[in-house]
């Protein structure tokens, strides 16, 4: 961001009209870039890896917040990803109903820590309800709905299967053969004459969604290290100093590192979470820290005005209730003035499916806009 205000002057177009897209990580990488416009907290970072507009005292000399995101199943969060997850694929039985709770006792006691984290946020709902562990649920599944019927509504050639039909779901990766796998719809109902939905059956729904794509470990996200776990593919690795292959990065995930030398967790360090943290000289918690947008939304960061969030209905890399939490928190920033959320209907872990739409819905954003100004700064 700041080597394009750097070299504005030089480029078609304008950098005050910097548009960032992601997906997954990448959508990650793109709300918290939305998020934390002109924040300080990153200056001495930026300083250290010679970054564009940082003068000699450490002082930023450019700008690098953005005009608008568009993300799509950002995988953000993750310090509180891990305690989504168990909540999101626990709280109706859905791991046991799948086969998919190999550590039923830790998926527990993840969970376990949901409830109190979702209400420290202080969100709410369109109707004003707060949102809490306790209305998640309904609320998810009215974004379900709101999908289902936007998705109905498009089109007139879509189309949902009845009660007893069946979702056709295609899938494989590029440069292989494509699979079609069928799976009976036995949880949700549409009124095919209105195009309305009757019904969500949250259980059998969730059922699905872990159906049609194996459920993450336990933990989801910081899995490396815990109960001898070295080969799981998740975030672990992306955390620590350049020394260490990882560190775990949540305090269930550190407490319950078991694998000798790794340099990370209790057994290593004879330190609990807490203590770790504790120390002036630890730098794992700020890195979860400065790439998680929730910290920055509604702060004296430059969030981006324009927010196009996309999650699917069948994603389950990562919990429904972490889209929703960012959306509820970008509604509540008054620096939020065009914010367009929804679960995509039946697309899985994946982005870029709606090209046209984004791309319209870009040039709209650019077009009420008009000419471009520099802001006033607020970081």
């Amino acid at each position: 961001m700041r080597y394009l205000r750097l070299n504005d002057a030089a480029m078609p177009g304008s950098a005050e009209r910097i548009v960032v897209n992601g997906t997954s990580g990448g959508g990650a990488l793109a709300s918290i870039l939305g998020a934390s416009g002109n924040s300080a907290e990153y200056a001495p970072h930026l300083a250290a890896i010679g970054a564009a507009g940082i003068d000699d005292k450490g002082r930023s000399t450019l700008r690098d917040d953005v005009f608008a995101v568009n993300a799509y199943c950002p995988i953000t969060d993750l310090g509180n990803a891990d305690i989504a997850y168990e909540w999101l694929y626990n709280v109706l039985g859905t791991r046991d109903a799948t086969g998919s709770n190999p550590s039923p006792a830790d998926a527990a006691a993840i969970a376990e820590r949901f409830a109190a984290y979702e209400r420290s946020l202080g969100l709410r709902n369109p109707d004003g309800t707060r949102l809490t562990a306790a209305t998640l649920l309904d609320t998810v599944e009215k974004e379900v709905v709101r999908s289902a019927e936007t998705y109905l509504e498009a089109d007139p050639a879509h189309t949902i299967p009845p009660l007893g039909g069946t979702f056709e779901i295609a899938s494989g990766g590029p440069g292989g053969p494509p699979t079609t796998k069928s799976y009976v719809n036995d949880w949700i109902d549409v009124d095919t004459a209105t195009g309305k939905v009757r019904s969500v059956d949250m259980t059998r729904y969730l059922a699905f969604v872990a159906t049609q794509a194996t459920l993450k470990t336990t933990p989801a996200f910081d899995a490396v290290g815990v109960n001898g776990n070295t080969s799981s593919r998740t975030e672990t690795n992306l955390f620590g100093p350049p020394t260490q292959a990882y560190l775990n990065y949540t305090e269930y995930g550190w407490n319950h590192n078991d694998v000798a030398g790794d340099g990370s967790g209790l057994d290593d360090t004879g330190l609990t979470w807490k203590q770790y943290t504790a120390k002036q000289s630890t730098t794992v918690d700020d890195q979860v820290h400065l790439i998680n947008p929730m910290d920055f939304v509604g702060t004296r960061a430059d969030t981006a005005p324009n927010w196009y969030v996309r999650h699917g209905t069948r994603d389950r890399d990562t919990a429904f209730t972490v889209s929703v939490n960012l959306d509820r928190a970008l509604a509540a920033d008054k620096q939020v003035t065009n914010l367009d959320y929804r679960l995509a209907w039946n697309q899985p872990h994946a982005g870029n499916y709606d090209v046209p739409e984004a791309m319209a819905w870009i040039a709209d954003a650019v077009q009420k806009a008009g000419a471009p100004s520099a802001p006033r700064r607020r970081g």
